[in-house]
């Protein structure tokens, strides 16, 4: 499995957005690669559709490049996984193949749009675009993990009628833990998404904001939704 770790987005104007290519040619993995950090997206390229499938379970990017002819499970069969599984990541599918069918066959099986190879960096770039933005237009308004109530319109949270007063941080990053919900997310992922971080600034910062997060939400509760996994970060779910 060959695996390129996210890349630094700095100050640009996708900074804090993680994507997954899937590529199994290594010289358009890069290229494809290279003009999205451009941009300032985070990038994790994977060339495996099996690695790739378990990428998607385990950590909750904002959208998909997905290459069709892969290596192990193709890229029909990874989104077609994905969406049977409820992961409604946007997703762009790539081919060299471009005929009709298959690109009907692509959209059927749930991916929002599809480019045929050859193509113009320019154009993957500005697609790429249109399906991060797809995809926050599409973002469910109330969330909830168990009890737990989370209405990202009024910015109001409530478990079992107690109502939660949160400051605009602990809103962000409840949101951003309850719409990945099942999934452990890392200290470095958190300071990027809620705090617009692109490095790690050496502090126990997000431990702290969690620690207060849980005291607020979990304090009176015999079930606990916000866990520590040791070594990797915090998940939300529901466990006694």
């Amino acid at each position: 499995m060959w695996f390129e770790p996210c890349g630094d987005g700095g100050s640009l104007k996708e900074k804090g957005v993680r994507l997954l290519v899937v590529e199994d040619d290594k010289k358009t993995a890069a290229f494809i690669s290279k003009a999205l950090k451009e941009e300032g997206f985070a990038v994790d390229v994977l060339r495996d559709g099996d690695a790739a499938l378990a990428a998607v379970e385990s950590t909750p990017f904002d959208g998909v490049v997905l290459d069709i002819m892969i290596i192990g499970r193709d890229g029909l069969s990874v989104l077609k996984q994905m969406r049977s599984k409820g992961n409604q990541t946007p997703v762009l599918l790539l081919s060299a193949r471009g005929q009709v069918n298959e690109r009907v066959e692509g959209l059927n099986a749930g991916a929002e749009d599809y480019l045929a190879k050859p193509f113009a960096l320019e154009e993957l770039v500005a697609r790429v675009h249109a399906l991060v933005r797809r995809g926050t237009d599409v973002k469910t308004p109330v969330l909830h993990v168990g009890n737990l109530t989370l209405d990202t319109i009024s910015r109001t949270a409530e478990r079992q009628g107690r109502k939660i007063e949160l400051t605009t941080r602990e809103f962000r990053l409840l949101e951003y833990l309850m719409r990945s919900a099942g999934r452990v997310c890392s200290r470095m992922l958190l300071l990027e998404k809620v705090w617009d971080y692109d490095f790690d600034p050496g502090s126990n910062l997000v431990d702290v904001y969690v620690s207060k997060l849980r005291e607020k939400i979990d304090a009176d509760s015999e079930v606990k939704l916000l866990h520590s996994v040791r070594g990797e970060g915090y998940v939300m779910k529901e466990s006694k």
